[in-house]
């Protein structure tokens, strides 16, 4: 029997820089992919806040004209993508620069690939269905989560059908990502802890995720540490700058773990969730995390034993019984600690709703990696424990 450790692997990343002010790099970095006019994605917060006037200031720097499209909303919506696509192409851009969190990257990538394909954003859904490559795409993130600016994966909303579709291909891997704590400072600690969240899932899906790799895992047990630790100092600490490098780390390793090792059911129910109700798409991941956990412990109770290492959670002379129940009861802790204190009955989901959700969920891609196959029934009782 081939140990899987020596199986070949493969490995997509765009080039990062990661540091405080990193946003102010746009300009050049345009410059050095040959652009003269950039089509930048963004959202009206984000402008608010003084984030996108920095990046704007180094495009001229470099006399790079550009052209602000900021009509994304939460949970970016496929005519939002089709307009800024019919944008991009009457002001004769040439590249994508995209300032935000999950929402704008995510709208941005499906903008650039409209733009380079001629087809609607819905036509690319599932795992390598982009024929053409983005135009070039500069990514900063101004969240510690998505990670949508390291990620082969863009998450939009169907809104004929009510649910959020995964595009999954290289072809959308950022050209560059400007990873910059500064933005991180202006989040409200609602967005820090749904974001933050969001991350952490990231990486404990990915470690435990069937297509895992010695890379991945050293990224996402890495992140976990990071996230575990981190992450309340900075819901605390709202403009501590160190506190948020170390999230912004901590969402950065969780980004390339998951975009080379995938995900599992609890994004594939997010996203369900997501598109039903349009919730936060990390305040989703964390009301399913426990109850997924829950539902796969047993298939790789080791896996989970090394996630709970990696928080600091003590399971030397531990059951198997026993470390789940420590893993599940230090993760509750953290959700409440970040204020995530709902269950889905209080945000409107009902018992009479667990069927539509969960035939949604067992058809999206994130699904085929969790490390337990469930059925439908499996995925209303899983949803059934998160109300």
């Amino acid at each position: 029997m081939t140990d899987i450790t020596f199986e070949l692997r493969k490995f997509v990343s765009p080039e990062f820089i990661i540091g405080v002010d990193a946003r102010k790099l746009a300009g050049r970095y345009a410059k050095n992919l040959g652009a003269s006019h950039v089509f930048l994605v963004t959202g009206p917060n984000i402008i608010k806040a003084g984030w996108v006037r920095d990046v704007v200031e180094s495009l001229d720097m470099e006399g790079i004209h550009h052209t602000l499209y900021a009509d994304v909303t939460p949970n970016p919506r496929d005519h939002e993508v089709m307009k800024g696509a019919e944008l991009y192409h009457k002001a004769g851009c040439d590249a994508v620069v995209a300032v935000g969190g999950g929402s704008p990257l995510d709208c941005a990538k499906g903008i650039g690939i409209v733009a380079s394909n001629n087809q609607h954003v819905l036509e690319f859904e599932g795992v390598d269905n982009v024929s053409i490559p983005s135009p070039p795409l500069i990514c900063i993130p101004t969240t510690a989560g998505s990670a949508a600016d390291v990620s082969q994966f863009a998450i939009i909303t169907d809104t004929k059908r009510k649910v959020k579709i995964a595009i999954i291909s290289k072809k959308i891997v950022p050209d560059i990502s400007l990873i910059d704590p500064m933005p991180l400072t202006s989040l409200t600690a609602e967005l820090t802890a749904h974001t933050g969240m969001d991350a952490m899932v990231h990486s404990i899906e990915a470690y435990v995720s069937n297509a895992s790799s010695p890379v991945t895992d050293i990224q996402a047990l890495e992140s976990i540490r990071l996230l575990s630790l981190y992450l309340p100092l900075a819901y605390h600490n709202l403009n501590h700058i160190g506190y948020r490098y170390k999230t912004m780390l901590g969402s950065l390793l969780a980004g390339l773990a998951f975009s080379n090792a995938s995900l599992g059911a609890v994004h594939a129910m997010a996203h369900s969730l997501g598109g039903f109700s349009d919730l936060p798409h990390g305040e989703c991941n964390a009301l399913l995390l426990e109850s997924v956990i829950d539902y796969n412990f047993d298939v790789c109770p080791g896996r989970y034993a090394a996630i709970a290492q990696a928080m600091n959670i003590d399971c030397s002379s531990c059951k198997e019984s026993e470390v789940k129940q420590k893993i599940l009861s230090a993760l509750q802790k953290l959700r409440l600690e970040l204020g995530i204190t709902e269950r889905l009955t209080d945000l409107g989901i009902g018992h009479e709703h667990l069927s539509e959700l969960a035939r949604s969920a067992i058809k999206d891609p994130c699904m085929a990696t969790n490390p337990r196959k469930p059925t439908i029934s499996d995925l209303e009782t899983i949803y059934g424990k998160a109300l």
